[in-house]
């Protein structure tokens, strides 16, 4: 008989107050980067529509099955990625070599920190900014006046470029933001993650509804909703399928065991199904709501929405500038992308530390201190990429990392490699190898549910993931 997990803590003691607490913490991890720049930035140089409609079918047919697949081997495991991995290999029956999965993602998640946290201080940059315009604005009885007063659009883009150039600044931020994570980490998760999960992620909503409303008032919002919803099916290229089926993964934050360690913390009794339904659903209006909260300001003031990566840092700034009130938008605006940054990478911390409390028998403060550090340093060398180790290229000798820069390096190879291979061996595990009794007594699916997410698993999901890995390994394939 198959033995299954009816404990209601982890090994370590720890666990959600509530179902509501674990939602929006996952709600959290998932929200991030992905969803406020990522998203709007790919859907801007996809050409909109075809690859809106496309990534919403990829999240609910490929990223929602593998979502409710960390969940449960979190929930059935009930200790860390790794120790959850070979507890349910275990009981299944299978050889403990699949915790190699749960490795690869807990080095992700530590890999991927490390360079998050770099670029959450440039939003945080820029929040000082825009904080010390508003404050400006008010000091010369003018609370409501555009951002940034009488600067060019190049004095403005300028700004990110200058940073990028001072590596004194860039690590300032780098170290306030991390130590902010590692802080809320470090007091544990009753402590820590849920209490700012359950302040945080209210006041982002409120934010996002917000900022999209004063968007939508002043903004051109039907130009930005047909750019968004009216598909142009010439435009569904293999490359732009791709970069959907690669945002469904990464924006619900899966391949990095994130969602299985916080999966662990789960009361017994909690709807699995339901769950992960509430976080995909949640997870996905975010990265729409956010394109209808961008777009309408860019398109208002003739912008390009195929600005790339500088969309977020360099094109809103000056949209800011020449819209009503736009110092306190935009300082609203970047308070807002710092708290969706913050909660992401509280849950990419908190993989590794599980890590160290549960297979190393380390204090949760000594993991915290040792795994946030160790990111902290690997972040130190991401930036100095951008000025005094400009000229290096880590993985030079590889085709496809040889122009790339330390953290550009980093990120590929974590979100080309190490995401799509952790999600590729999850899908795999849970679809063939883990033992059918002990999945369907711990997600308390219903039949139909459970053959359709079963059947997902085992086929669908690794042929797409596989397409992923294939195709970031090998470009060209898709030319």
């Amino acid at each position: 008989m198959v033995a299954t997990s009816t404990t209601t803590e982890t090994t370590t003691g720890e666990g959600w107050s509530s179902r509501s607490a674990f939602v929006l913490a996952a709600i959290g991890a998932a929200v991030g980067l992905g969803n406020l720049w990522r998203f709007p930035t790919l859907a801007g140089e996809s050409g909109g529509g075809a690859f809106v409609i496309f990534y919403i079918g990829c999240v609910f047919l490929l990223g929602l099955p593998l979502l409710l697949a960390e969940i449960f081997i979190g929930r059935a495991g009930q200790t860390d990625a790794i120790g959850s991995i070979r507890r349910v290999a275990e009981e299944s029956n299978v050889s403990k070599g699949w915790v190699s999965f749960g490795a690869i993602g807990a080095l992700a998640a530590f890999l991927i920190v490390s360079f998050y946290s770099v670029v959450a201080g440039w939003v945080l940059y820029y929040a000082g900014v825009f904080a010390a315009d508003f404050g400006s604005a008010v000091a010369a009885g003018d609370p409501f006046r555009g951002a940034l007063e009488g600067q060019s659009q190049d004095e403005i883009a300028n700004r990110l470029t200058n940073l990028f150039a001072s590596p004194s600044l860039l690590l300032g931020m780098h170290f306030a933001f991390m130590g902010g994570t590692l802080f809320i980490v470090a007091r544990g998760v009753s402590g820590g993650i849920e209490k700012a999960a359950t302040w945080l992620m209210p006041a982002f909503f409120v934010l996002l509804i917000g900022i999209t409303i004063y968007g939508a008032v002043v903004g051109d919002v039907s130009e930005a909703a047909a750019f968004l919803f009216t598909p142009d099916w010439s435009r569904l290229t293999p490359e732009v399928m791709n970069s959907a089926l690669g945002q469904a993964l990464f924006s619900l934050s899966l391949g990095v065991a994130g969602i299985i360690t916080y999966g662990s913390y789960i009361r017994e009794g909690t709807p699995l199904g339901s769950t992960a339904v509430t976080i995909a659903i949640a997870d996905t209006a975010v990265a729409l709501i956010a394109g209808l909260m961008i777009f309408p300001i860019v398109f208002a003031v003739g912008l390009d929405p195929a600005a790339g990566p500088t969309l977020v840092f360099q094109t809103l700034p000056f949209a800011f500038e020449a819209m009503p009130a736009g110092s306190l938008i935009g300082l609203l605006f970047f308070i807002l992308v710092l708290v969706a940054a913050i909660t992401s990478s509280i849950s990419l911390l908190e993989v590794p530390t599980a890590y160290g409390i549960g297979e190393l028998g380390w204090s949760r403060t000594t993991s915290a201190l040792v795994f946030g550090g160790g990111a902290f340093l690997i972040g130190i060398a991401c930036l100095l990429g951008y000025n005094v180790w400009s000229d290096v290229r880590p993985l030079s000798f590889w085709p496809i990392f040889a122009d790339t820069d330390i953290l550009d390096t980093v990120d590929g190879f974590t979100g080309k490699i190490m995401l799509p291979l952790g999600a590729l061996l999850t899908s795999i595990f849970i679809g063939w190898k883990a033992d059918r009794r002990l999945l369907e007594t711990t997600t308390q699916l219903s039949a139909p549910a459970f053959a359709l997410w079963r059947f997902l698993l085992a086929w669908l999901c690794p042929l797409a993931v596989a397409i992923i890995l294939v195709t970031g390994l090998f470009p060209s394939l898709l030319s």
